[in-house]
């Protein structure tokens, strides 16, 4: 069984990261195990210079791990991007995958508006299962207010988690 996939994409600047911090803790006080993807096409960098992981990698790792009780991150040298399935696949033990961004993949949109950021929204109409906006558009797919989470969270969980069996859902 396959993961679902369901892509939050937008302009800068119009609220998706608040949007998933509120999405993610909704789902997550459902009961479900979420996990995301953070697309960031200008590069990152997540290691502490100085630190021994950091001195890892700078020493030539390919891959480093950095492993706790409680937390594990995996630092990867990459001869090339990785697409989304690539990187969905490595992600195991949960009911869904929500990322930011990834506008140009081939997976479900959920695209955040502001009107005062634009007036037209930034993926065509196929591409999309729905829009979190402050100007309603007239299309045939739901619209959610930018503060209408549950009313989101409700939405995703009919169209992607109502048949499958939840990892570690918490009793209700």
């Amino acid at each position: 069984m396959t993961t679902p996939v369901v892509c939050v994409v937008g302009r800068s600047g119009t609220g998706k990261t608040t949007l998933l911090e509120k999405l993610i803790a909704e789902l997550k006080r459902r009961g479900y195990r979420v996990g995301t993807i953070k697309h960031n096409t200008h590069g990152f960098e997540m290691d502490t210079p100085g630190k021994d992981s950091w001195r890892h990698a700078q020493a030539g790792s390919d891959v480093v791990v950095v492993a706790s009780p409680h937390k594990l991150a995996l630092i990867e040298r990459l001869e090339r991007e990785l697409t989304l399935d690539e990187i969905a696949a490595r992600i195991k033990n949960v009911d869904i995958i929500i990322t930011e961004g990834y506008k140009r993949s081939d997976k479900p949109k959920i695209e955040v508006f502001r009107k005062e950021l634009g007036s037209e929204l930034l993926i065509p109409r196929d591409e999309l299962i729905a829009v979190v906006t402050n100007q309603p558009f007239a299309l045939d797919i739901p619209q959610f207010d930018l503060n209408d989470v549950e009313g989101l969270a409700s939405f995703i969980e009919k169209l992607f988690l109502a048949e499958k069996p939840m990892l570690n859902r918490t009793s209700l």
